[in-house]
């Protein structure tokens, strides 16, 4: 028996549901709020339970998350019992030594790019895969893994992989890394442990000082090992033309919206075409893929659309937003932003106020810990965005009276939290508002 504490992190509750497709028994605990990956546990009939020292018995193997503090009674109690413990990293690193393994890594994209690879190498060659979002799936009979790796504390170093991709490097984690050379230094062992080839984004400014005769380099220049011609965007998508080591690979046409996620779409094509995967086959899958969890999720009320998205670094909101504009280029945005622990917020305050001084407002709410203590950051909460912007506003997440307004806008709720409460909010809002038209009308 795998016992899983802190169960519904999306990490987590992904790997519970990659064990439990390969047949061993799984269970786990959490907090009693609701989260977004309860569904994935549920549809597998995954026991979960609130944590409670008397859940641990002594046949059980324990996985426990990395944001799970050694003083929980659960942890507390499987020492007692001097049970084996994993960390989620470990075990994942485990899981990497029996396949061929391919690991996506980035600050940004990494969770977009890992559902469409995954996406891909599941239709067209079969595949286990872990996906940020949530997601887990595993057939004992596939050979291969694609695995989100993420580079907080460096635990992407833990994984045995075949090939590796790197969609950007920037400063995130500002609690860990000490600046962006850290950082850089992180990537660079990434590739160092990584036995055959790393596909790379050129785009990004510092992937180029990543040093390696493995890496491949995909981007928007003919000087790239992989590249993207002839590009145009409309508000039904991309189409473009791919180029690998210097001859046509395929021409492709897929619903997706922005630079950067087209970015995203060339490291899957990279990794595909290496992988064996022609482009026709390619284009058809990529073309039916659905999206990540909480990514760009859409839910549309007649000419409103309310969109809920993980992001929560000012790259990634920027990135949000010139796909929103790219796909409703006439709609006024309307932004509903929950800043993600205070030193990301301290760090990047005037990144987020730059970004959202050009759209037409935005509530902000109180910023999310995390695994931060607000003592140790007593003159930094919501208001240091707020206080320099002409369009923000505080949100109260039990006073939301005043989000929704008459007229056609995209209302973006962005955090990496669960937000459903505001999304189902401001939906009831918008249907109520379209009855009362009609009813008027009437």
């Amino acid at each position: 028996m795998y016992y899983f504490i802190g169960i519904k992190g999306s990490g987590m509750s992904a790997l519970a549901q990659f064990m439990k497709r390969l047949g061993f028994d799984v269970k786990g605990s959490d907090v009693k709020n609701h989260f977004f990956t309860e569904k994935g546990l549920n549809d597998l009939n995954i026991e979960v339970l609130e944590y409670n020292k008397n859940n641990i018995k002594d046949d059980m193997i324990i996985v426990k998350g990395e944001s799970i503090d050694d003083d929980n009674e659960e942890v507390k109690k499987a020492k007692e019992l001097n049970l084996k413990i994993y960390s989620y990293t470990d075990m994942l690193g485990e899981l990497t030594k029996k396949y061929n393994t391919i690991t996506v890594a980035g600050c940004h994209g990494k969770t977009t790019t890992t559902s469409l690879m995954s996406h891909v190498f599941s239709n067209l060659k079969g595949c286990n895969y872990l996906i940020g979002d949530g997601s887990g799936y595993a057939d004992k009979n596939s050979n291969y893994f694609i695995l989100e790796a993420c580079e907080y504390k460096r635990h992407f170093l833990n994984y045995d992989k075949d090939i590796a991709v790197i969609t950007n490097i920037d400063l995130d984690h500002v609690d860990y890394y000490k600046d962006i050379n850290d950082v850089i230094d992180a990537y660079q062992s990434y590739i160092d442990n990584t036995k055959k080839f790393v596909i790379v984004c050129a785009e990004d400014p510092y992937t180029k000082y990543l040093k390696s005769d493995k890496i491949k380099y995909y981007g928007l220049s003919s000087k790239y090992d992989i590249y993207a011609d002839n590009i145009k965007y409309s508000e039904g998508g991309c189409e473009f033309d791919v180029y690998i080591d210097n001859s046509f690979y395929g021409h492709f046409n897929i619903p997706i919206y922005g630079k950067e996620i087209l970015l995203d779409v060339l490291a899957v094509i990279a990794s595909s075409h290496y992988m064996g995967i022609n482009a026709i086959n390619l284009n058809k899958s990529l073309s039916e893929f659905k999206g990540a969890n909480r990514r760009f999720e859409e839910t549309k009320v007649n000419e409103n659309v309310v969109i809920d998205d993980y992001a929560h670094h000012p790259n990634e909101i920027k990135a949000l937003f010139n796909s929103i504009k790219q796909k409703y280029p006439n709609k006024k945005i309307i932004g509903i932003f929950q800043p993600h622990t205070y030193s990301r917020t301290k760090k990047f305050t005037d990144d987020f106020v730059n970004i959202f001084k050009d759209i037409y407002k935005v509530y902000i709410l109180d910023i999310h810990p995390a695994r931060e203590k607000k003592e140790d950051y007593k003159d930094v909460d919501s208001y240091n965005i707020i206080n320099k912007l002409s369009n923000g506003y505080y949100l109260d997440i039990n006073n939301m009276d005043n989000i929704v307004e008459d007229g056609e806008y995209i209302y973006v709720i962005m955090s990496p939290n669960d937000l459903s409460i505001i999304k189902d909010n401001i939906v009831k809002k918008l249907e109520n508002k379209d009855k009362a038209k009609i009813y008027k009308k009437i």
